[in-house]
């Protein structure tokens, strides 16, 4: 641990999520590991699969690592009885739960049986389902105790009020890291021609590529030359190749793969594009004004529409609207004057997402402050 020599820690928190690589939830608990342990506090990190790529401070518990290739019951057990045996020795003041969690009766196990501290359970997703049982009884048994449910966006924060009547909510935003992006934003890239840009899994059709590639091959972009990036990996990769090719855009649609750096292409791509089907609170949005890139996005739940101030600093799109997508490229890369307005307003209007004030926001839920 990097907590100064001679400090004394101002208290101890677990943060447990599935791995310390490639999702949104998972570079939020990287960030917030460092600030934390920056505040003083003494910081533990469980992670349920052995997969680390994401830098970290604090203690890695790397639960992972007893997991085997049959992943049978007697295996889960040994690793709840490890998770256990860690949560009873440290006696944390708090733990916070990143994890997706959609097996009701592994998380009433969880909540009343091994988390032995205020816990604070964090929704990353307009998909509750990924994170609540459907009925809402199930739901008030794991969460109605905890110390609080932590909602990123205002819209879900108001949709788990309303489903599950969980009095015990909070809303803070996904910290971005604005320094670390400002360091790494100029580093150097080969690609000698313009282009637009989009990142995300290729696993699942939630980012909908397929829509996005069709969105372009009808914009005036690839008359102009101007090249689609795509960054991520996932087994569509070979399906949205083949749907780019079928489209007649195949030689301009470049998939680049999972890149550690995705902000030097941020940074020189014209804009960012971004057309799932719902998201949680997306960060590449975040991240890529924060790059002084702006943005196109669907109105889709949650998120884009508490980032993006429509012609500001960038375009609010009517969730599913190919046909407005195409026209809202084709108007910003038209339009120089809206352009340069929103280029302009890019950097400042995520300065409300920066880390220090995101992370004051979660020392002061905690009461340390």
């Amino acid at each position: 641990m990097n907590i100064t020599a001679g400090m004394k820690s101002r208290g101890k928190i677990a943060l447990i999520g599935y791995r310390l690589n490639k999702g949104g939830s998972e570079r939020v608990m990287s960030v917030l590991s460092h600030f934390f342990e920056n505040q003083g506090l003494e910081v533990y990190i469980f992670i349920v699969l052995d997969d680390v790529a994401f830098s970290y401070s604090g203690k890695l518990i790397n639960l992972g690592k007893l997991k085997n290739k049959t992943n049978g019951l007697f295996n889960k057990v040994n690793r709840l009885r490890a998770l256990k045996k860690e949560i009873d020795e440290h006696q944390f003041d708090f733990i916070i739960d990143f994890r997706f969690r959609i097996k009701f009766l592994q998380e009433f196990i969880l909540s009343r049986c091994i988390y032995n501290a205020k816990t604070i359970y964090t929704v990353h997703s307009a998909a509750l389902q990924n994170y609540m049982p459907k009925q809402k009884i199930l739901t008030q048994l794991i969460y109605k105790n905890s110390y609080k449910v932590v909602a990123i966006t205002s819209k879900m924060q108001e949709l788990i009020k309303t489903n599950y009547k969980l009095d015990n909510l909070a809303r803070i935003y996904n910290p971005a890291d604005m320094n670390r992006i400002k360091a790494l934003k100029n580093e150097p890239i080969t690609m000698g021609f313009e282009f637009v840009i989009s990142a995300g899994q290729l696993n699942t059709n939630e980012k909908q590529f397929d829509k996005l590639i069709k969105a372009y091959s009808q914009s005036i972009l690839p008359s102009k030359g101007i090249a689609l990036v795509i960054l991520g990996d996932g087994l569509k990769r070979n399906e949205l190749v083949r749907e780019a090719e079928a489209l007649g855009v195949g030689d301009l649609v470049h998939f680049l793969g999972f890149i550690d750096n995705p902000y030097k292409y941020f940074s020189r791509a014209k804009c960012f594009l971004l057309t799932s089907l719902y998201e949680g609170m997306p960060m590449v949005l975040i991240e890529s004004l924060a790059c002084g890139t702006p943005v196109i996005a669907f109105d889709c739940p949650t998120g884009p529409n508490e980032i993006i101030q429509d012609k500001k600093n960038g375009l609010l799109i009517e969730n599913q609207n190919i046909e407005a997508f195409t026209e809202g490229m084709n108007l910003i890369l038209n339009n120089t004057e809206l352009y340069n307005l929103c280029k302009e307003n890019s950097v400042e209007s995520v300065e409300r997402f920066s880390l220090p004030i995101i992370g004051k926001q979660w020392m002061d839920l905690m009461n340390y402050n």
